[in-house]
Formats: structure tokens, C-alpha cells, sequence
């Protein structure tokens, strides 16, 4: 009985740290942190910056003006592909280069099929110079 507990526990946090969420993307172990002097443009209200470490396909962090909020890059149309968004060149508007679909960079949500499902969020939390992303 033992010896099928200890071969069960495994499998079960296996089969648990490979589920995917509401938004369809993986679960994974986040802990970025962005430093206010390499990524100075996140003091201004609408500075953005991203990263390809991190999350499933990389972070996209934002500053709203009252925040920072944080997202998974990976689109949330067909995430499986883990194709990264981007910040068009308005600044406004994140889109999936694979699908043509686009997220609001305030709050992640769909603006134009065919996303359905808003881009996953992080927590944040700011600590003096540092931005830290995490889940």
C-alpha cells in the first residue's frame, strides 16, 4: 500500500501541474521581476514592456496609470501554437501575430475575433524599484 501511495502522489501532482486553466494556457510556475531601471518606460501611465522569459510564451507588463497589470504573452486563441502577442504600434492594442486576433493592453480582454477568452493575468506586486510578476 505504501510503496502505491508513493508512486500515486507523483502522478497525480504530474497530471495537476500540466492542467490548463479558464484561459486555456498551461499552468507554470511564475516569478519575474522587472527592474524600473531597465524597463524605466513602466513609471509613465501607458508604458509597456515585455519578455520572453516567463510564463508560458513570455510577460507583457503595463502600466494602466492606476497600476500595473501583467499577462501571459501566450494568445489564448489556440494555445497550444504558445504564439507570443505584441503591443501594436499604437500602444494600445496587443495582438496575436498568428491569428490576427487582438486583446485590450488595459485589461488583456478580446477586441476582435477570433479571441474569445482575455489573455491570462499575473499578480504584481511593486516593491520599491522592482516589478515582480508572479502567480
Amino acid at each position: 500500500m505504501k510503496t502505491l501511495r508513493c508512486l500515486f502522489v507523483p502522478l497525480v501532482l504530474a497530471i495537476c501541474a500540466c492542467q490548463k486553466d479558464y484561459y486555456g494556457i498551461p499552468e507554470v510556475f511564475v516569478n519575474e521581476v522587472f527592474s524600473l531601471n531597465e524597463y524605466h518606460q513602466l513609471v509613465a501611465a501607458g508604458g509597456y514592456a515585455t519578455s520572453a522569459r516567463g510564463g508560458v510564451a513570455g510577460i507583457l507588463v503595463y502600466n494602466t496609470g492606476n497600476g500595473i497589470v501583467a499577462f501571459d504573452r501566450c494568445s489564448t486563441v489556440n494555445p497550444e501554437k504558445r504564439c507570443a502577442v505584441e503591443v501594436d504600434s499604437t500602444g494600445i492594442i496587443i495582438v496575436d501575430p498568428c491569428s490576427e486576433a487582438k486583446f485590450d493592453i488595459r485589461n488583456g480582454m478580446p477586441s476582435k475575433a477570433p479571441a474569445e477568452r482575455p489573455l491570462k493575468p499575473y499578480e504584481v506586486r511593486w516593491e520599491g524599484n522592482i516589478i515582480r510578476v508572479l502567480n
